[in-house]
């Protein structure tokens, strides 16, 4: 798609969430429990698809308990995935996020507002105690959503995922769902203005208990697994015909 209809979204996106954030921010402090919140986001995401012509079909949604607090690793590849979690994911759920996101007027008030937490990966200790905080938040009982690679992912395949959401998980003893995105890496690679509308499939692998694993590496390994097993990097497009 031309870089005018990129530029086009990205007009939208920046009134979007100059609105919704202010929305989010004022009913946080109106509604303690931030569902209101949360619709704000969620319609923010939905209005963003809609207006990028992004078309996503989900798999696995009657995998999840109503309630029930998650972990949800997910591959990155595209801001466009953010808007899609954001839209589809059912429930209430916090993100862990870099903190350059918590920077940006009103989007990182309504961020801190909602309670995610922000993770400094420049400096290590901050981000231990950020994943301390997101692990006391999952024990209390709220899902969180995370990208196990640490950043987009400029090439097809999967990137080395870090620990930190592997000990979190062990810690907080909550179920962790392997979550896979395909297409959205098409609809905006890292780094381009360019918007290509385009279908995505998101597709949720069953539960993993992190009691039945005896380390962080064997958990990491079977969501790892799950998530390659859903994966399709070159989806809808396949190998050499994503030009």
């Amino acid at each position: 798609m031309t870089l005018a209809w990129g530029l086009w979204f990205h007009f939208w996106l920046v009134l979007l969430t100059a609105i919704m954030g202010t929305l989010a921010i004022l009913f946080s402090f109106l509604d303690p429990s931030r569902n209101l919140s949360h619709y704000c986001a969620r319609l923010w995401g939905r209005w963003l698809l809609a207006f990028s012509r992004v078309r996503v079909q989900v798999e696995g949604l009657e995998r999840l308990t109503p309630g029930q607090a998650y972990v949800y690793a997910v591959n990155h590849r595209s801001n466009f995935d953010i808007f899609v979690l954001t839209a589809l994911l059912p429930g209430k759920f916090l993100w862990v996020a870099k903190k350059s996101l918590f920077m940006i007027p009103l989007f990182g008030q309504a961020l801190t507002r909602m309670g995610y937490i922000a993770v400094d990966r420049a400096d290590r200790q901050q981000a231990i105690r950020s994943l301390n905080r997101a692990t006391a938040l999952v024990k209390a009982g709220h899902s969180m959503v995370i990208f196990p690679e640490g950043t987009r992912g400029t090439v097809p395949e999967l990137l080395p995922f870090k620990k930190g959401v592997f000990i979190m998980a062990l810690k907080a003893g909550q179920p962790l769902v392997p979550v896979a995105i395909s297409g959205t890496r098409f609809i905006q690679p890292r780094g381009s203005l360019r918007v290509r509308p385009g279908p995505v499939k998101v597709a949720i692998a069953p539960p993993l208990e992190p009691r039945d694993f005896a380390t962080k590496e064997e958990l990491m390994e079977a969501v790892r697994a799950a998530m390659a097993a859903n994966y399709a990097p070159y989806f809808p497009y396949g190998p050499g015909n994503a030009g």
